[in-house]
């Protein structure tokens, strides 16, 4: 960053072979944070190159697993060591506040502490053939070479949920971050050298996928491409990884249901409702965007949650009294103001927000007001199409029956919740509602341990948990006849 040289290819660091560099933007002001390199074709495809020898010549894949589970600890202490240091620059990254960046860091640590111990605890499986002379064993190898893509909200997460189950499986791997926030993949990465990962086992480049895209996801030396963004490149990209038959692993997002049930607890679910939808300003994957609220309180919920929406506090990141922060800049900002004007051309309700900001003090930054459209219903594109930011709308049901309805009627299935005080109904509507993660009285919260992906058009694959890391795995079947004799099949 800022003179430095930012892309990690085969253990040294370099500057792109074009000299070309890029600004980082700090979306709350709108001031250049870091000036970095932009890799190029090239760069990308000898990345590829480092680790694929990396992983056919070099001695991770065959580490033990103790060594390698010794690393993952390494790395999350060292994580922890620089928390405050990287959280700010998340920050300074995103423009999410300080506070949610901070618990971004821990979680990532947890996720490095999670797959050490996994790793460590993983055994190979017996089958019993019926014959005593055989020894049939299931093992599990690294799968390869693997290309991480990660989005711009969650930059270093979603990042971390992909490197560090690689790691543990024991495959090399190119890392390209967002080109409009790479800061804190450009400093964990220096945290995986100091913590003793070998040259060539994790390559990182910078650069927009249209420039670097089709250098690593047509490249017959990757095995695994491991993708969270949107669902037009993961279409393309899986498109292209078939001529080469490479597996591919895609989180594309969602539009998530939110259903409130008339008996749910007022005062939780109003609040939940709100940081479902409005946390990072609604630039989360699995963000609570549609509120489907049962008819005999839905005026008087959707009152409480605008007086509640326009109290909250936006502003810098960095500030302290900030409760979130600006959209991560002003292209994206553009984006929500068209679905905003949609809302209201398609005729929702425009209950509160749908501006930015009159403080003067915002007028630099990509800054936008939490939004919220009453009367909505799913002919209307902002019910349906992921808008990424902050904008609730409001659908209502009368039966149990339609609040399923509509919360499936979707092309994704990311996420869900669920409020209801009666047990018997939670249970009934999360196991007909068809998301990969459903919350019951509660909602955003993840474990290291559990799966996570989606449904439908949310994509393929699971990121987190054992099946997190099974994806960068291969399954091997091992027949061992430890009393040979001929089969006698064929006679002469």
């Amino acid at each position: 960053m800022d003179g430095e040289p930012d892309l990690y290819i085969g253990g040294s660091w370099r500057h792109a072979s074009d000299g070309g560099t890029r600004e980082v933007i700090n979306p709350s002001d709108g001031s250049v944070a870091a000036t970095v390199d932009e890799a190029t074709p090239d760069d990308a495809r000898a990345a590829v190159a480092a680790a694929r020898a990396a992983f056919d010549d070099g001695q991770w894949p065959a580490t033990a697993v103790a060594d390698r589970a010794a690393l993952l600890l390494r790395v999350a202490d060292l994580l922890q060591r620089d928390k405050d240091r990287l959280a700010r620059l998340e920050t300074l990254d995103t423009g999410k506040t300080l506070a949610e960046s901070e618990i971004d860091i821990d979680d990532v640590t947890s996720v490095f502490r999670y797959y050490a111990h996994l790793i460590a605890t993983q055994s190979d499986r017996l089958v019993d053939v019926g014959d005593p002379t055989v020894i049939s064993r299931v093992v599990r190898e690294p799968i390869g070479v693997c290309v991480l893509i990660a989005p711009w909200n969650y930059p270093l997460l979603q990042m971390v949920w992909k490197i560090a189950p690689a790691l543990a499986a024991g495959a090399t791997m190119v890392a390209k971050p967002s080109e409009v926030t790479p800061l804190t993949t450009i400093a964990f990465t220096h945290l995986l050298v100091e913590a003793g990962v070998p040259a060539g086992v994790v390559n990182l480049v910078q650069g927009s996928g249209a420039r670097l895209g089709e250098a690593l996801t047509d490249n017959a030396a990757v095995d695994l491409i491991s993708f969270t963004g949107g669902a037009a490149t993961g279409r393309v990209i899986a498109e292209t990884a078939a001529k080469h038959v490479t597996r591919v692993a895609l989180e594309l997002g969602g539009k998530n249901p939110h259903i409130v049930f008339a008996d749910a607890d007022w005062e939780s679910s109003v609040d939940q409702v709100l940081t479902g939808v409005f946390l990072h300003s609604g630039q989360v994957c699995s963000s609570g965007t549609r509120l489907i609220a049962e008819e005999s309180i839905a005026d008087d919920f959707v009152a409480e949650l605008a007086r509640r929406a326009e109290k909250i506090r936006v502003g810098d990141g960095m500030d302290p009294t900030s409760e979130t922060g600006p959209l991560v800049s002003e292209q994206h900002r553009a984006k929500v103001e068209e679905y905003v004007a949609l809302g209201i051309s398609e005729g929702a309700v425009l209950v509160t927000g749908g501006a930015r900001p009159d403080d003067p003090a915002l007028a630099a930054g990509s800054f936008y007001l939490p939004t919220i459209f009453d009367r909505c219903d799913r002919s209307m594109r902002i019910v349906t199409e992921e808008t990424f930011g902050p904008i609730l709308t409001v659908e209502r049901f009368t039966e149990e029956s339609e609040a399923i309805a509509l919360g499936n009627d979707t092309q994704y299935g990311l996420a869900a919740g669920v409020r209801t005080s009666d047990a018997a109904r939670g249970e009934r509507v999360v196991r007909a509602l068809r998301h990969g993660t459903v919350w019951l009285n509660d909602f955003g919260y993840y474990t290291a341990a559990a799966e996570w992906g989606g449904y439908g058009k949310s994509g393929n694959g699971r990121e987190l948990g054992p099946t997190g890391l099974a994806e960068y795995q291969e399954i091997k079947h091992i027949w061992h006849n430890v009393a040979p004799k001929p089969a006698g099949w064929f006679k002469g």
